[in-house]
């Protein structure tokens, strides 16, 4: 049994709701949740494939384990530019449908699930993330998350994104491995590992100690960033094209990265810091998404999960790796 995430395009497909459901229970098999859980979850994505493929444009789903700390679960994460719906909470009610069904899916995806987050937008499409943990879930939305996903028709991604908060720093990585399938993805996991296992110190030391640990892959695209919150800034260091962003409101303002390709880097690096004020996003992507997205008029979006799906969905490119990165600083 597998503990590797999937990725499913489902569009007018029905049987590839049974591929959903088998990969979602499979995992929870491999992580350790129990009979009972594991029949939750294959109830779970049923009703997320199922509502994708019926009633949903350009629908996908992600498949992925998630931990925290002691604790490992699985997470559904199911995306769509369908029609949307102006009244999420009364979507959850029993028997209330749009489409001419039962109207049950989302009632009982949000009572199975440990933690259901539901976010639509008529004309826009639907962002569900469900999640069922072994044991407890934890408490609150992470201050960073994102998603990746691979180029179509492959079945790894090379790019990937990683989160660390040690020594009062809190620094995000997007890494995007040079080209694409498990040459790529051989690259970006390097440079997971080398994050999580670099010394503490700012981003140009972080990318320098990344650059020197890359340097058996075919190279990446990467920068990482650390927000401080109590200076209300952000500094970034990066090489190659990632696109970095502060969101503030309905102002955006790109950031800084440096021509280059991490393992193969011969320069010096550098650093550049911004203002971070309170509400503020930090939206880092690879090239594999468009620049032209925008959050102005996406109200009520509160998990970093949900504001990286949406722009995976609105900006994302098919014939490329994708990953998006959202973070927030203290509440």
């Amino acid at each position: 049994m597998s503990t590797s995430e999937s990725w499913f395009y489902l569009e007018d497909d029905l049987t590839r709701v049974g591929s959903v459901r088998r990969a979602a229970t499979a995992m929870a098999d491999a992580l350790g949740l129990s009979a009972t859980q594991v029949a939750d979850l294959a109830i779970i994505a049923t009703e997320l494939a199922t509502n994708l493929v019926k009633h949903a444009r350009e629908g996908m789903m992600h498949v992925r384990p998630v931990r925290d700390a002691d604790e490992a679960g699985v997470q559904l994460v199911s995306i769509d530019s369908g029609p949307g719906m102006a009244d999420v909470a009364r979507s959850q009610v029993d028997g209330e449908s749009t489409a001419g069904t039962l109207g049950i899916g989302l009632g009982a995806v949000a009572r199975l699930a440990d933690r259901c987050e539901i976010y639509s937008k008529p004309g826009r499409g639907t962002i569900v993330v469900a999640e069922l943990w072994h044991r407890k879930p934890p408490g609150g939305h992470l201050r960073a998350d994102g998603i990746a996903r691979p180029l179509t028709g492959e079945t790894v991604s090379g790019d990937t994104f990683a989160r660390r908060v040690s020594d009062d720093r809190y620094q995000v990585m997007v890494c995007d491995g040079l080209g694409h399938g498990p040459m790529a993805a051989a690259a970006s996991q390097a440079a997971f590992g080398a994050f999580h296992e670099a010394p503490q110190g700012p981003p140009a030391d972080v990318v320098r100690y990344l650059n020197a640990a890359l340097t058996h892959t075919r190279g990446a695209a990467l920068a990482v960033a650390e927000i401080d919150t109590e200076t209300a800034a952000v500094r970034l260091c990066g090489l190659g094209n990632i696109a970095s962003s502060v969101v503030a409101g309905r102002q955006r303002h790109g950031m800084i990265s440096m021509p280059g390709i991490a393992g193969h880097h011969r320069s010096g690096v550098k650093e550049f810091g911004y203002p971070f004020p309170v509400g503020a996003v930090l939206v880092m992507h690879s090239d594999g998404v468009s620049s032209r997205w925008e959050l102005d008029g996406y109200q009520g979006m509160e998990s970093p999960l949900v504001i990286a799906a949406t722009v995976l969905r609105d900006a994302g490119i098919r014939r490329d790796d994708a990953c998006v990165l959202v973070a927030k600083g203290l509440p």
